[in-house]
């Protein structure tokens, strides 16, 4: 019984450790500025990562721990900092509202390389976020090419088109167009930025 015990609590511990480590590794290789798409869906699920690595890692301490007060030493304070910890970026992540793709277009002539806007919202402000995406999975790489924030509607999106297969071409609801060239690379020459 204590051999099967000690079995499953390393087990959990095992998978907290995993599920922090592809935590930090969507944190240091993802992002919008040249990160890897995959590492960014996985940043996109950090909380419920947090929850799952929370419960596994007070698990595996109730389990591996072989006396009653070392368990109560160890596992209560990581439980209740953890939920602690958890409940703010439960309620933080809530309040951001979260980002949904609503466009995506592929450049013309280059089948590797696709314009995608994501729409959000900051409470009651409607945000588009726009990005350029580029290579196939996994290595796929995405860069920040604009950011709409519709608090004023004259700098609501209102156009995001490819006019070239290097160039986009960004208008906003006021009739603003800002044009922008993509280096050979995948990086934009500029990051457009209305109402923000």
């Amino acid at each position: 019984m204590k051999s099967h015990r000690r079995t499953t609590a390393r087990a959990l511990l095992a998978v907290a450790a995993a599920l922090a480590a592809a935590a930090l590794a969507a944190s240091f290789w993802g992002g919008s500025n040249g990160g890897l798409v995959v590492m960014n869906q996985v940043h996109g699920h950090f909380v419920g990562m947090g929850w799952v690595t929370l419960v596994a890692l007070v698990g595996g301490i109730l389990l591996g721990a072989r006396k009653t007060a070392t368990r109560l030493a160890l596992g209560l304070p990581v439980a209740i900092l953890g939920v602690m910890v958890m409940s703010l970026a439960t309620m933080l992540a809530m309040l951001a509202g979260g980002q949904e793709q609503t466009q995506s277009l592929t450049a013309p002539g280059r089948d590797d390389r696709r314009l995608v806007v994501e729409e959000g919202s900051a409470m009651i402000d409607p945000l588009w976020y726009v990005y350029l995406q580029q290579g196939s999975w996994p290595r796929e790489r995405r860069w920040a090419v604009g950011y709409f924030n519709g608090d004023a509607t004259d700098n609501e999106l209102r156009e995001a088109v490819w006019t070239a297969p290097d160039r986009i071409r960004l208008t906003t609801s006021g009739g603003v167009v800002h044009e922008v060239t993509v280096a050979p690379g995948g990086r934009p020459d500029q990051v457009v930025s209305a109402g923000w």
